[in-house]
């Protein structure tokens, strides 16, 4: 905070008087006022204890001494329910205290008794809750006010006025009165800024705690009997936990063993490299990197988990970028002469039309030119297309409308396709735009593969959940001939094709596709024969409502 922000005391720390923390102090002058006219009242009583009270007129000290006790007791409840304003209250109290003890010490025999230093007393407390004019303005009347009393001392025969030491009592009074103005100030701008300090801490913290618990990194904090003592919500997700619930103080062994594992391994010093490791046996893998917090034998560990996939969606965009970048320069470099030679082609076509030799080396041109020119195509589609964005698509709704167009531009028998989908309401989350090409790219080569099967239907889609799984699936299934063997681990590489009109592109630039939304494109052999392509879908994090797991605690 800004020095300036306390250059003026009384602006800055006056109107927090009116808050509750400022009736406090009020709470406590008050009980020191109650305990100190209850020892006048006493001393009514108990004449041998303090016999110099009251002793010049002791029907003055039992009136006044009744009365302070009486208005400092009401006081007591008027500041515990707050029945008047505050500073109203502080003014009236101080001018009590004033003419009490004033009053009483003329009673008790004047100056010379030396009752004036309780007046110092009340003045340097009140002066606390007290702005610095107000604080001087109630020093100067308790200064009048010893003043008058020497005047009055002065007329009485019983009494001796002692002006020299009425003056040494005011000039006290003036310099605690700023002496505890001062002490206050500093007080309250100290309590102002420690409080603004802890405002800033806490917002901080809570900033920190929203951070953490947002990183697409998973990030966990073990103390040395490995203790769980903080999981962000991507470690909790990338371990496969079942529900959210508190971790802290949870053994890393029940959580996840192989971690635990590794972590002791990485503690004895047997570990040179992190190992990747799959929790609960599910599809993601994990590589964990491991820090000590401190340099201490006992010292907690922080365990960073990052996600293979994620790691390697983030390398196929580097790699797709440099594809787009080397793209546009073959564009440039060969669709320029494949124009050309195409036109070339049309203008001898139109001119030599009796030749039958001629018109097929025109034909053989003519396809192969288009041949090359859509292998650009795709190429170019590849590289242009826009980053995925994913979103939840309810798997069976959108798989009826995408097979209702698929069946209208194909010019196929509805019959001809089936969809099974369990649970009904399974869930993905993909690009809906690139799921769609990579739904066409596999069901237009299942179809065209299974054009001879006599049986129906010659195309199946199956998908949904499986038990004990999280990751939705979708498999595109023909009935044709299948994937040669020797070939099933060159499908998908670009430009392989079986068919002289392929491009070699299709199932490269599916594959691509799904990469891109951390999906995973595979086949799958089928022994009866046929072909399975399947699609293994991001996994799907469970639906609940966001919590923090633990408070954050140093190990």
């Amino acid at each position: 905070m800004p020095s300036s922000t306390f250059s003026n005391a009384e602006t800055n720390t006056l109107p927090s008087l009116t808050s509750k923390r400022a009736w406090r102090p009020l709470h406590f002058l008050n009980l020191y006022r109650i305990t100190l006219a209850a020892l006048f009242v006493s001393a009514i009583f108990f004449k041998g204890n303090l016999p110099v009270l009251g002793s010049h007129n002791a029907s003055l000290f039992q009136v006044i001494s009744f009365i302070y006790l009486g208005i400092a007791l009401i006081t007591s409840f008027v500041i515990h329910f707050r029945w008047l304003n505050f500073r109203l209250l502080t003014y009236s109290l101080v001018i009590l205290d004033i003419l009490a003890l004033t009053l009483i010490m003329r009673a008790s025999g004047g100056i010379e008794t030396g009752l004036g230093m309780l007046l110092v007393v009340a003045i340097a407390g009140n002066s606390l809750l007290l702005s610095s004019r107000a604080a001087n303005l109630f020093a100067a009347i308790a200064a009048i006010a010893v003043l008058t009393e020497q005047v009055f001392a002065q007329q009485d025969p019983g009494l001796t006025a002692n002006f020299t030491q009425a003056g040494i009592l005011g000039a006290a009074l003036f310099a605690t009165a700023f002496l505890a103005h001062v002490l206050s100030t500093r007080v309250r701008e100290s309590e102002a800024l420690a409080a603004q300090r802890g405002v800033d801490l806490a917002n901080l913290a809570q900033l920190n705690q929203h951070v953490l618990q947002r990183m697409q990194s998973g990030i966990m904090v073990v103390d040395a009997d490995q203790h769980i003592r903080l999981m962000n919500e991507s470690a909790w997700y990338m371990l496969g936990l079942p529900s959210l619930g508190n971790t802290q103080n949870k053994n890393l062994k029940l959580i996840s063993p192989e971690l635990a594992e590794q972590l002791l391994d990485w503690r004895r010093g047997g570990l040179s490299e992190p190992r990747m490791f799959r929790p609960g046996g599910s599809n993601v893998e994990l590589l964990p990197n491991m820090t000590a917090l401190g340099s201490e034998a006992r010292a907690g560990t922080l365990i960073f988990l990052e996600d293979t996939a994620r790691m390697a969606q983030q390398a196929q965009q580097l790699k797709l970028a440099s594809l787009g970048r080397l793209t546009a320069s073959i564009a440039h470099e060969i669709r320029n002469p494949l124009g050309a030679i195409s036109h070339a082609e049309q203008l001898l076509a139109e001119g030599n039309t009796n030749n039958a030799a001629d018109n097929r080396l025109l034909e053989i041109i003519h396809t192969n030119t288009a041949r090359v020119n859509d292998i650009i195509e795709n190429v170019l589609q590849l590289s242009r297309r826009d980053r995925s964005m994913p979103e939840d698509l309810p798997l069976k709704d959108w798989l009826e409308n995408f097979l209702q167009e698929f069946v209208q531009s194909q010019n196929c028998d509805p019959a001809d396709i089936s969809l099974h989908i369990s649970p009904d309401n399974t869930t993905v989350h993909m690009d809906a735009t690139q799921l769609h090409q990579v739904l066409w790219n596999l069901c237009q080569n299942g179809l065209r593969h299974s054009r001879d099967y006599p049986g129906q239907p010659k195309l199946e889609l199956h998908g949904g959940i499986e038990d004990d799984s999280r990751n939705p699936f979708l498999d595109v299934i023909d009935h044709g001939p299948g994937v040669p063997p020797d070939t099933i681990g060159t499908i998908f590489e670009p430009f392989f094709t079986t068919e002289s009109k392929g491009s070699g592109l299709g199932l490269y630039i599916a594959r691509e596709l799904c990469e891109g939304n951390r999906a995973r494109l595979s086949y799958v052999a089928i022994p009866t024969g046929g072909a399975c392509f399947r699609v293994d879908f991001a996994e799907q994090k469970p639906k609940h409502s966001k919590q923090t797991h633990n408070t954050p605690e140093t190990p």
